[in-house]
C-alpha cells in the first residue's frame, strides 16, 4: 500500500512537473495554426450532442462542413434567420477558413436583403427596414471575420463593395479599397478607392481621389474614359486652375478656330 502511494505521488508530481512544457507547446501549436482554439462552450447549445462532443475532439471542420450545408438546406427553404443561424455556428467552429465569412455574409447582404427589398406582400416601409437590417448584418459579419483574418484581401474587398454597392458609403468602401490594396499591393484597388473618394460629398476626400487618380494619370496605359473624366469633374469641383489641369481637360476646354471661312 506504501508503495502505491509511493508511485502515486511521483506520478503526481511528473504530471505537475511537465504541465508548464505541455502548456507552452499547445501555446505554440495555437499561434501556428496547427491546434484550433478551444470551444467556447457557450456553443454547445446549437450543436447536437454528438457534434458538440465531435467538435471537443478535434473534428470541427467536419462538424462546421455539416452546419454549411445544413444552412444551404435552410436557403432552399428560405428561411433566413436559420440560414443565418448556423452559418454563424460554422464560423465559430472554424474562424479561420475566409470562405465562411464570405459567403455568410453574401447570404444576409445580397441574398437575404434582396428577398425582402422586392417580397410584395410586405408594406414598402417594412421592406426598406429590412433590407437595411440584413445589410448591416453582413456588414457585421465580415467585420468579425476580419477580427480574425485581418490581412484576408478577400474579406476587405467583400466590405468594400457592400458599402459600394449594397449601403452606399463610398468613403468607407474607399477605405476597404485600400485596404485590399495594401495587402495585394495592386493599384486597381486603390484607384477603386479613388473613385468612391471622388462620390463623397466632403471636399477632403475630393483631394485624396485626385491625388491617387493624377498619379496613376501619369502612366498612358491608365488613362481610361472613367479615370478621365473623374479627374475632370474633380478638377472643377477643386477649382484647378487651367493651367494645371491635365492635357486632356485642356484641349477640352479650348476652342479650335474655324478653317472653313465664311459660309457662302
Amino acid at each position: 500500500m506504501k508503495r502505491s502511494l509511493q508511485a502515486l505521488a511521483v506520478l503526481l508530481l511528473l504530471g505537475i512537473a511537465k504541465m508548464p512544457l505541455e502548456q507552452a507547446a499547445t501555446r505554440e501549436f495555437r499561434a501556428t495554426g496547427l491546434l484550433s482554439e478551444p470551444m467556447d462552450l457557450g456553443m454547445r447549445e446549437n450543436l447536437s450532442q454528438m457534434g458538440f462532443a465531435a467538435a471537443l475532439g478535434g473534428l470541427r471542420s467536419l462538424v462546421a462542413t455539416i452546419t454549411y450545408l445544413q444552412a444551404y438546406h435552410e436557403w432552399e427553404n428560405v428561411n433566413w434567420a436559420k440560414v443565418d443561424s448556423l452559418l454563424q455556428l460554422t464560423t465559430s467552429l472554424q474562424p479561420g477558413y475566409a470562405n465562411y465569412w464570405d459567403d455568410a455574409s453574401w447570404q444576409m447582404a445580397y441574398n437575404a436583403a434582396s428577398y425582402y427589398l422586392y417580397d410584395e406582400k410586405l408594406q414598402p416601409m417594412v421592406r426598406g427596414r429590412l433590407y437595411e437590417e440584413h445589410v448591416r448584418r453582413g456588414i457585421a459579419i465580415l467585420k468579425e471575420g476580419l477580427r480574425y483574418l485581418p490581412d484576408e484581401a478577400r474579406l476587405w474587398n467583400s466590405l468594400a463593395e457592400i458599402y459600394e454597392r449594397r449601403s452606399h458609403e463610398p468613403e468607407l468602401a474607399a477605405q476597404a479599397y485600400l485596404e485590399v490594396f495594401r495587402i495585394s499591393r495592386n493599384n486597381r484597388y486603390r484607384r477603386f478607392a479613388a473613385y468612391q473618394y471622388a462620390q463623397s460629398a466632403r471636399p477632403e476626400f475630393w483631394s485624396k481621389a485626385y491625388d491617387i487618380l493624377h498619379e496613376a494619370y501619369q502612366d498612358p496605359r491608365q488613362r481610361t474614359p472613367s479615370l478621365i473624366d473623374t479627374l475632370k469633374t474633380l478638377e472643377d469641383k477643386l477649382g484647378i486652375p487651367t493651367m494645371k489641369r491635365i492635357p486632356d481637360a485642356r484641349r477640352s476646354m479650348e476652342v479650335a478656330p474655324t478653317e472653313l471661312g465664311p459660309i457662302r
